[in-house]
């Protein structure tokens, strides 16, 4: 079970939800639970076979450069720097299935 896929996952769509309940942001809220289900997917096929982790890869490593690209504009950590490393961790995590 890819317990900490499912977790990402709902980081990011929670961060979508908070994004619209603080900014009213309706593009937080749509690109948020969007980018969280498509995570939460990732985390679902990767738990029922190790050789699904593509969409997973793909999901972080989007969110990786999205706001990746936004810390380095700002440099706040929340929300840009948070995602980043998270997204990392999962980039790697994924990443690493790829090559072992």
């Amino acid at each position: 079970m890819d317990y900490l896929g499912y977790l990402y996952a709902l980081l990011i769509a929670a961060g979508g939800v908070i994004g619209y309940l603080k900014a009213g942001s309706m593009m937080s809220l749509v690109m948020g639970l969007l980018f969280g289900s498509l995570a939460g997917l990732g985390a679902y096929r990767s738990s029922i076979s190790k050789e699904q982790y593509v969409l997973g890869l793909v999901v972080s490593l989007a969110m990786f450069a999205r706001f990746g690209q936004s810390f380095y504009q700002t440099g706040k950590m929340m929300p840009g720097g948070v995602v980043m490393i998270c997204s990392l961790v999962m980039v790697l995590r994924y990443g690493a299935r790829a090559i072992l």
